[in-house]
């Protein structure tokens, strides 16, 4: 296979997970950050002005396009730098590079609004203020990924196992709407850590003060934060004893597969992450873990926000047939 082959085989959409038209818009976006970020450097490394014209010196091995291209294979299918850079007939080190200058941009773009162009949401104040004015219900769940366990006798190294999968794992909390559409995606943690405890530390619960009309549905993990904010925070229904009548154990059924169901869509918006190799399982130095996170839920937001809303069927009981007189 040559130089050019491979090129054009890594820059389809099974390898970076984007269409062609998605490539080329994100492209145009980053590159101007991408000159902005290494002539910064060079200035500082300088410690003045430029002496030359602009493009003299020697020129990069990979260009920008190719440098984003092996961003996007590796954060989908985590090839690595050795394979990526056979393809492209340059050391891995200079794979290394790409990707390291690369995925910070990537991370720092913010999550996507549907049909919103050019509107973008980067912290958890835009977050609850765009659902305030939309009048959105939020969709909060946590996201766990396996990481790579410490050396033994390291300092801290119990932070990192889970009390759910008595692994060695990252915590992230995915905010969607009601479509699965991500629209935050953050607060990294150890494993260790409870859901409710982040809620806290991160903020999350003090955005609800701010924020009276925000409302939220989420799982029995933020019971707590439900029990603070009833009537904006919708968590299950408390589960009916075992010797409650029959008919308090139906609806208690009833009312659990209707919360359930409203909260589903953040499932499938942390599904989607997954298809992700990096967020399977991730091997990477766990210093590394939470701008790849941000990096592939910030791909993840556009695309699924590029998707066509689907109505909403309600949950809600509803009478069959009037009652005779």
């Amino acid at each position: 296979m040559t130089k050019k082959q491979g090129r054009a085989a890594l820059s389809h959409p099974a390898f970076t997970g984007l269409s062609r038209q998605h490539l080329g818009e994100l492209l145009e976006e980053l590159a101007s950050r991408w000159e902005a970020r290494c002539e910064s450097g060079r200035r500082e490394r300088r410690g003045s002005a430029r002496r030359r014209q602009r493009g003299a010196g020697p020129k990069y091995e990979l260009p920008f396009v190719d440098r984003l291209v092996v961003t996007l294979v590796h954060l989908r299918t985590e090839l690595t730098y050795q394979a990526l850079g056979i393809l492209y007939e340059v050391d891995s080190s200079t794979i290394g590079r790409a990707v390291t200058e690369v995925r910070p941009l990537l991370a720092a773009r913010g999550f996507t609004v549907p049909e919103r162009p050019g509107l973008r949401l980067r912290t958890l104040e835009d977050v609850f203020a765009y659902a305030e004015a939309e009048s959105v219900t939020l969709r909060i769940d946590g996201m766990e990924t396996q990481v790579r366990r410490p050396r033994a006798h390291r300092p801290g190294r119990r932070a990192f196992v889970s009390g759910k999968k008595k692994q060695n794992t990252i915590k992230t909390t995915t905010i969607s709407d009601g479509q699965g559409r991500t629209l935050w995606n953050g607060a990294e943690r150890p494993g260790r850590m409870h859901d409710q405890t982040a809620m806290r530390t991160e903020g999350i619960a003090e955005q609800f003060r701010l924020h009276p009309g925000v409302k939220a549905e989420v799982d029995d993990g933020y019971r707590g934060l439900a029990n603070e904010f009833p009537d904006q925070v919708s968590a299950p229904p408390k589960k009916a004893k075992d010797d409650a009548p029959e008919g308090d154990k139906r609806a208690w059924r009833e009312a659990k597969h209707r919360q359930s169901s409203s909260r589903i869509p953040v499932e499938h918006a942390n599904a989607e992450m997954r298809h992700r190799r990096p967020l399977q399982r991730f091997t990477g130095r766990r210093e590394d873990y939470a701008e790849t996170h941000r990096a592939i839920a910030s791909l993840v937001s556009d695309r699924a926000a590029r998707r066509a809303t689907r109505p909403v069927h309600s949950t809600e009981l509803a009478l069959a047939r009037q009652a005779a007189c």
